[in-house]
């Protein structure tokens, strides 16, 4: 990683600061954090002063002397930004999140600082465009664009007001995170009755009893407890599904519901505030809304084509999940299945219906053998060679991993990735994710390095971390995520990988890997028990793929409403200064979209950091839109057949070098049509899904 060196080599070099090599994990803390963001600042404000200069001088430019001098002199203040949101989400502590929080407004400054650069935006279009070839030119006409709506064309006063709406909307982002993860964090329920515990399986009691431990309770065995249940996903999924006391999945259930709304830690106020400053900031730019504003850059382009896709999906679904609650309450016995039964009888009826547990999956995925499938299916499609590489670099922790890409062909290394694979609900944000720790650089001469986050259960009572089928397909998706990172082509940063695609595109490539766990050759390839090495029986593979499409309809209308919730409340339509609150609207669209109703106290949206804290506002419904694309796209190795290994790694090869190479440099439209030869359908996502079966078959 290029980075500047503000301090003398006779004195201890700031790790943040460090231009060796890639950040120096172990060796940074809190303290580091303030001088090494204000000497990054110093550089940056120095550097980019004297090309303002340069570009004020007249006569036009060259690519080279804008974009890529914009990269020299970002690049410090960037990369040492960008480590510190890292360890913030991975390694959160009190501390680090104070001198976030202190430096985070000098460095929105910063950024808003290049987004209204007047000589900036003059030097971007004097650039003769018949000097570029395509990639560049896309790239400047998207920095144009960013510009625009970035507040260039504002006056001075507007500006100003624009300015501190969008410094506020990053601090109130960042709270939004850090209430969240501490309202989890807080949530500890401490059993000590095993009559409490009945109908958990061995998986959870472990986890369960490394919680207690972890608590003070050294005492505790998975046997005898005590035992902590928290609201991180390992630990609130299976208590969910499996504890028979329907009292203690309400008091779980309801925790988890109004998860960061109340007292201090409410979200409700972020929610109310971050909606109003959106629609102004919106308005200011000429929107008529803050989806208007987001969909402008976007394959969708409008609300409309938004709403049809959601519309369409919903008027196949609605039947399906009808259906399935009726099966569901028959199953059960119960008039009234109250939101905390769902899961619990979902499971249950599951079980008889397909004659397994999921549960009996585990002991068939320790994590090991699911890494080194995934990555011989990803040698099989894309002829790359993933190899462990623990200790050329430092970690943020002693589980995170470290490993290389080689290319089979050539024989080059052409990428690296971090792996952080367990939960550590104290200090690391729920949820999975794939970041970037550097991304391909022809200016810097630099490779791609990808961070891939998960939250599996960590290895318990001397055993291996086992991961459940639902586990599996996360590491396979956000996997995808990271290969678009890492195998880009493309040599142009703001192009290269994930960078400069549009939004809805972005999933593509990760809901494309999921597929692939539902291919017999590939689970079976490493779903291998980790005691004896006997692979899953055909038996048991049969009645997991016989139970693939189980709820299919209530899980797509839960995806649908999340959509459809996110585009109303950043739509016109939608007034967050108004009488009706999000939490009003929430219950409205449940009414369309969903099947049980929720509680009247349900605070969904206090925990729905997508939209709130993340970059998916007015962009939540791309996990669909990209579904339909990545069904279509599967369904061309179905064509050409999945046992033909020579066709299978031919289209895996036009796979690689058109959706996972061309990162950004290509409308993802005209890369899809290089691929698959047309434009995506949505009949493979609903076949797929079991959504073109007779409903008697379900």
């Amino acid at each position: 990683m290029m980075q500047h060196n503000r301090c003398s080599s006779s004195l201890v070099v700031n790790p943040l600061i460090d231009e060796t090599g890639l950040p120096a994990f172990d060796r940074i803390s809190p303290e580091h954090v303030e001088p090494a963001v204000v000497s990054s600042l110093e550089a940056f404000n120095e550097g980019f002063k004297t090309l303002e200069q340069g570009w004020a001088m007249g006569s036009p430019k060259s690519y080279e002397q804008v974009i890529d001098a914009m990269e020299r002199v970002g690049a410090p203040l960037f990369s040492c930004w960008s480590v510190v949101g890292h360890l913030t989400s991975v390694k959160n502590s009190d501390e680090l999140r104070a001198v976030h929080e202190k430096m985070q407004p000098i460095v929105v400054e910063a950024f808003q600082k290049v987004g209204q650069s007047k000589p900036l935006y003059d030097a971007l279009n004097s650039i003769d465009k018949k000097t570029l070839d395509l990639t560049q030119l896309r790239i400047v006409e998207k920095e144009i664009k960013s510009m625009e709506r970035s507040g260039i064309g504002l006056e001075k006063s507007m500006q100003e007001k624009f300015n501190k709406l969008k410094l506020e909307s990053a601090e109130l982002s960042t709270k939004f995170s850090n209430n969240l993860l501490d309202s989890q964090k807080y949530f500890k329920l401490e059993l000590v009755d095993k009559v409490d515990m009945e109908g958990l399986p061995a998986s959870a009691l472990g986890l369960y009893s490394k919680y207690a431990q972890d608590s003070g309770h050294d005492e505790s065995t998975p046997e005898h407890g005590p035992w902590v249940i928290t609201l991180d996903g390992p630990s609130y999924v299976p208590f969910m599904q499996h504890a028979k006391s329907s009292k203690l999945r309400e008091l779980v259930y309801r925790a988890f519901i109004t998860r960061a709304s109340t007292g201090e830690k409410d979200n409700s106020v972020i929610i109310q505030r971050l909606l109003v400053i959106r629609k102004e900031i919106a308005s200011m730019l000429g929107y008529g809304s803050y989806a208007e504003m987001s969909l402008a850059t976007k394959m969708a382009k409008s609300e409309g084509k938004v709403m049809d896709l959601i519309s369409l999906l919903h008027g196949k679904t609605m039947d399906y999940a009808l259906d399935e609650v009726k099966k569901l309450k028959e199953y059960s016995k119960m008039d009234k299945l109250n939101p905390w039964d769902v899961a619990y009888w979902s499971e249950r009826l599951k079980e008889d219906k397909f004659e397994f547990e999921e549960e009996a999956l585990r002991p068939y995925f320790p994590l090991q053998g699911v890494l080194q499938g995934m990555f011989d299916l990803s040698n099989k499609l894309f002829g790359i060679k993933v190899i462990p590489a623990d200790g050329e670099t430092s970690v943020w922790n002693p589980d995170v991993g470290f490993f290389t890409i080689v290319d089979e062909q050539s024989g080059k290394k052409i990428a690296s990735f971090f792996l952080d694979p367990y939960s550590r609900p104290a200090e690391k944000r729920g949820g999975a994710w794939m970041a970037s720790c550097q991304g391909r650089s022809n200016v810097f001469k630099r490779l791609p390095v990808a961070y891939l986050i998960c939250n599996g259960s960590p290895p318990v009572a001397g055993k291996p971390s086992l991961m459940s089928f639902r586990d599996v397909e996360t590491l396979f998706h956000e996997f995808g995520h990271s290969l678009q990172h890492m195998l880009t082509e493309i040599q142009h940063s703001d192009a290269a990988g994930i960078n400069g695609i549009e939004w809805d595109a972005v999933e593509l490539p990760s809901q494309f890997m999921e597929n692939w766990c539902w291919h017999q050759d590939t689970l079976l390839s490493f779903a291998k028990h980790y005691e004896t090495g006997q692979v899953l029986p055909d038996e048991l593979f049969a009645k997991l793929k016989a139970g693939k499409n189980y709820h299919a309809g209530m899980t797509m209308l839960r995806q649908l409403q999340f959509g459809a919730l996110d585009i109303t409340l950043h739509s016109s339509k939608y007034d967050p200064k108004g009488a009706k609150t999000p939490f009003d609207l929430q219950q409205e669209l449940s009414k369309e979209y969903s099947v049980i109703p929720p509680l009247p106290e349900d605070r969904f949206l206090c925990g729905f950091s997508h939209i709130f804290a993340g970059g998916y506002s007015a962009g939540y419904y791309p996990y669909k839109w990209a579904e339909v694309m990545s069904a279509d796209a599967f369904a061309a190795f179905e064509e050409v057949g999945l046992e033909n290994d020579a066709a299978i790694a031919e289209t895996g090869k036009r796979f690689r070098a058109t959706v996972l190479s061309l990162g950004g440099s290509r409308d993802p439209t005209e890369v899809y049509r290089e691929f698959r030869g047309r434009d995506p359908t949505p009949e493979a996502l609903l076949r797929h899904s079991g959504l073109t079966s007779p409903l008697s078959k379900l």
